[in-house]
C-alpha cells in the first residue's frame, strides 16, 4: 500500500514538473503585458483549485496568508521575468531557491546548515554570476534580477508551506491566486485578451499552475526528500527546450554554463542531504 502511494506521488510530481515547464513558451505566446498575464492566469487557476480542494481548504489563518503572499510574489515576479529575459534564464535563476531555503530553514525552522549546504551556496552563487556575463539588454538584465527575486520569494513560499505541514497547503495556493488576481486587476482591465490569447491563458491557468499545484500538494505528503528535490529538476530542463523548439529562443553561452552549475549544485545538495544522517 505504501509503495502504491509513493509510486502515485512520484507520477504526480513528474506531472507537476512537466506542466510547470510549459510556463516559458505559454507566457511568451500571450501578447498581453506581464502583470495582465499573471492576473488572468491566477484568476483562471483559482476556481480550478477551489473545485479540486473545496472551500474548506482555506482557513484564513496567518500562516496561510503568509504562504499566499509569497505564492503571489513568486508567480508574478516569474511572469515578469519571463517576459523580459529568456525563458531559460528565468527558470534557471528561479531554481536557485534551494540556496535561500538552506539559509532560511536554519534561521526560521532551526534546521542546521551542514557542510554541503555551504558548498551548494557557493556553487549556486557562482552559477548565478555566469548568467550576467552574456550580452544583455537593459530589459534582459532587469528580467534576470526579477528571476532572482522570484527565486527568493519561492524559497519563502517553501518555508511557509513547510510550516503548515499539519494544515492544508492548498489553502495558501488558493489565497495566493486570489491575491495575484486582485493586485493585477488594473492591468487586466487595461489589456483585454484577444481571441488567441485566451487559449494561452486558459492553458496557463487550468494546467500550468492550477492542476500542477494540485498534483504537487497531493504528492508532497508521500515522497522522500530526495524525490522532492530531484524530480522537479525536470522543469528547468524542459522549460528552455520548449521555447527553443517552438520559438527558436536560445540561451546565451554563459547562461548555459551557469544553468549547468546551478542544476548540478541543486542535485548535489539533494543527494548529500538524503545520505547525511542529520538530514534524514
Amino acid at each position: 500500500m505504501r509503495e502504491s502511494k509513493q509510486s502515485r506521488a512520484v507520477l504526480l510530481l513528474v506531472t507537476a514538473a512537466v506542466l510547470w515547464s510549459l510556463a516559458g513558451v505559454l507566457i511568451k505566446g500571450v501578447s498581453l503585458p506581464a502583470l495582465a498575464v499573471a492576473g488572468y492566469r491566477s484568476a483562471i487557476a483559482l476556481p480550478v483549485l477551489l473545485i479540486l480542494f473545496g472551500r474548506q481548504a482555506v482557513d484564513f489563518s496567518l500562516r496561510q496568508w503568509v504562504g499566499g503572499f509569497f505564492y503571489a510574489a513568486t508567480v508574478t515576479l516569474f511572469v515578469a521575468a519571463t517576459k523580459l529575459t529568456t525563458a531559460g534564464n528565468a527558470i534557471l535563476l528561479q531554481y536557485t531557491a534551494p540556496l535561500y531555503v538552506a539559509l532560511l530553514s536554519g534561521w526560521l525552522l532551526r534546521e542546521p546548515i551542514r557542510w554541503f549546504d555551504g558548498v551548494t551556496i557557493a556553487a549556486v552563487l557562482a552559477g548565478m554570476a555566469l548568467f550576467f556575463f552574456d550580452r544583455l539588454s537593459p530589459g534582459g538584465m532587469a528580467g534576470n534580477m526579477l528571476a532572482i527575486c522570484s527565486g527568493i520569494a519561492y524559497a519563502c513560499l517553501i518555508v511557509a508551506l513547510r510550516g503548515q505541514k499539519d494544515a492544508s497547503p492548498a489553502g495558501s495556493a488558493i489565497l495566493g491566486n486570489l491575491l495575484t488576481a486582485l493586485v493585477c486587476l488594473p492591468w487586466m482591465v487595461k489589456a483585454a485578451p484577444a481571441g488567441g490569447d485566451w487559449i494561452g491563458l486558459l492553458l496557463l491557468g487550468v494546467f500550468q499552475i492550477g492542476i500542477s499545484y494540485a498534483c504537487y500538494v497531493v504528492a508532497i505528503r508521500n515522497v522522500t526528500a530526495m524525490e522532492a528535490v530531484l524530480i522537479p529538476v525536470i522543469e528547468p530542463i524542459l522549460n528552455p527546450l520548449w521555447t527553443l523548439l517552438w520559438m527558436g529562443e536560445r540561451l546565451g553561452p554563459w547562461a548555459i554554463w551557469g544553468g549547468i552549475v546551478v542544476l548540478l549544485a541543486v542535485l548535489f545538495r539533494g543527494i548529500a542531504g538524503t545520505r547525511s544522517p542529520a538530514g534524514r
